[in-house]
């Protein structure tokens, strides 16, 4: 069985977001097209208390984009986005959520970011998406959302290593590309084994 992912399509990574990726809006009506045609559709929501460490402001001296070390590893450090009860984590308004049956909300642990839908930065912080999927007997998992190169890629690579078929929908993802990192993302997630498809394509095949 199939389900559809729909990774983070909310204000704060849409037009005059906090953390805008370009072009994001496009990819919402392909979503919404696509969505029909699931029975299983799941979403993640990045959730971010105030003050999250991955938040530039939260460390001087630093910009945002630029990098520090965490226990974890290494960190971008973002805009301050996402945040908890705030318009900018809330879905786009023209994002269909009706058929969604399960939201993660991840990155909601102060000292830790979280960009896969399966687990927090540290790799082994499950989400519990993994159970639930497994529960309902999905094998392949389409993916969608935002934004490519980081939450996208994160949990293309991290479906893979738990032994779901991924395929990543072409025209319903856009990234942020920080110095190379949206073709980087890409041969990353192609060399771990993930698909790519066109939303007609998939729509065809269901």
């Amino acid at each position: 069985m199939e389900a559809l992912v729909i990774i983070d399509v909310q204000n704060d990574f849409c037009k005059n977001g906090a953390l805008e990726v370009p072009e994001a809006h496009k990819i919402i009506p392909v979503i919404n097209r696509l969505a029909e045609n699931f029975d299983v559709v799941v979403q993640t929501q990045d959730w971010h208390p105030a003050g999250h460490s991955s938040f530039a402001s939260q460390h001087a001296g630093k910009a945002d984009y630029e990098t520090v070390e965490m226990p974890y590893g290494e960190q971008v450090l973002w805009p301050d986005h996402c945040v908890q009860g705030s318009r900018g984590a809330e879905f786009h308004p023209d994002l269909n959520t009706d058929a969604s049956q399960l939201i993660i909300r991840k990155g909601f642990r102060k000292s830790i970011d979280s960009y896969s839908a399966f687990y927090e930065n540290d790799q082994l912080t499950p989400t519990g998406l993994k159970g639930f999927l497994n529960e309902r007997n999905i094998d392949r998992l389409y993916i969608a959302g935002l934004a490519a190169d980081f939450c996208v890629k994160w949990s293309v690579l991290d479906g893979l290593k738990e032994g779901f078929e991924v395929v990543v929908v072409e025209d319903a993802v856009k990234g942020i590309d920080l110095n190379g990192s949206l073709d980087q993302a890409w041969t990353e997630m192609k060399k771990a084994g993930a698909k790519s498809m066109a939303s007609k394509q998939i729509e065809k095949s269901l």
